[in-house]
């Protein structure tokens, strides 16, 4: 639905309560927020003067869900921002988090919570996973209602991927279900118009809207991967009649190297010769015939049986739509 949407939320702050695995004095911004921090709190510290290896400046995260109200909780993720090597036990301190209006729309605030930690010392340590990255759940309370549309008379639905198939199956269930009040706009909108008994209902339109089953309209696509011979298809994608010879000529090129000594007593000098072999062989061409409405996924069974490698299949099936006879999109990445 146009407008209902989640929003970033992003803000700056400081973990403390860490064992040493602060932030070092190289990073200058987190002593610097400390020293803030103190002066706000009625102490004076110079910058220079502190210690931050139980401090971590960090960047906190969260998304703010749609019609969010005052009071509401939602979870946070917290990222080091300098150099400190893990946040295992630290505790997040009051901060804000802004929306790109630059208005605070939450304040986080507690323990985190990590998946990995960092131990050991010294050169003799061990990590696992990502000790730099936590979450807070339930971490920021909100202080200001989520900026979302108000629903009126009108609705527009935007489909998540555009296709005038799809459009044109929402509005034919809506106007079979409600009357004639939906029209598309265009492959990815359709604008919805309350129907007269739910004037005053919008919420439980919306409620009966959702309850409506609609077939999406489902292009055929390959994806593959060639730095890692990925292929990724549907099961029931096409293929045209056609006949497929894959052989291989290998070409094997070998350099040896050879001493030569003169005789004794001669003055003759030792050299380095070279000896180059070249050797060519052709494998035999293997075949693959399909019949009329063969899909993919039988042509890569065949394929594997005659031993081609992913790399094989993926050059096999761009000929193939090359060639017209793959009924299907082929995206590669």
């Amino acid at each position: 639905m146009e407008g209902v949407r989640d929003n970033q939320l992003m803000g700056y702050g400081l973990v403390v309560g860490l064992a040493g695995t602060g932030d070092r004095q190289q990073s200058v911004f987190s002593a610097q927020s400390v020293t803030n921090l103190l002066e706000r709190m009625g102490l004076t510290v110079s910058p220079t003067a502190i210690q931050v290896k139980n401090t971590a400046a960090v960047m906190v995260t969260a998304t703010l869900p749609p019609f969010s109200q005052a009071g509401s909780r939602i979870d946070v993720t917290v990222a080091a921002m300098g150099d400190a090597p893990s946040l295992q036990g630290g505790v997040l301190l009051m901060s804000g988090l802004k929306g790109p209006d630059g208005q605070v729309y939450a304040v986080a605030q507690g323990p985190l919570v990590l998946g990995g930690f960092l131990a050991g010392s010294g050169g003799n340590t061990r990590s696992v996973n990502h000790p730099t990255v936590g979450r807070i759940p339930n971490g920021a309370i909100i202080e200001r209602g989520a900026p979302s549309v108000n629903l009126t008379s009108h609705l527009r639905l935007q489909l998540q991927r555009g296709d005038f198939a799809t459009a044109a199956r929402i509005t034919e269930a809506l106007n079979k279900k409600f009357g004639a009040v939906a029209h598309a706009e265009n492959s990815a909108l359709v604008t919805v118009s309350l129907p007269p008994e739910y004037a005053a209902k919008t919420t439980e339109f919306v409620a009966e809207l959702e309850r409506l089953t609609v077939e999406t309209d489902t292009e055929a696509v390959i994806v593959v991967n060639e730095r890692t011979g990925t292929i990724v298809m549907g099961k029931d994608v096409q293929i045209s009649p056609v006949a497929i010879m894959q052989g291989n000529l290998n070409v094997e090129i070998q350099t040896t190297e050879a001493v030569s000594q003169p005789n004794p007593l001669s003055a003759g000098k030792t050299t380095v010769t070279q000896q180059t072999d070249v050797a060519v062989k052709q494998e035999a061409s293997r075949s693959v015939l399909l019949k009329q409405g063969a899909t993919v996924e039988e042509l890569v069974r065949a394929l594997n049986a005659i031993g081609s490698s992913p790399r094989d299949i993926i050059s096999i099936l761009q000929n193939l739509k090359d060639a017209g006879a793959l009924d299907a999109e082929l995206r590669a990445i």
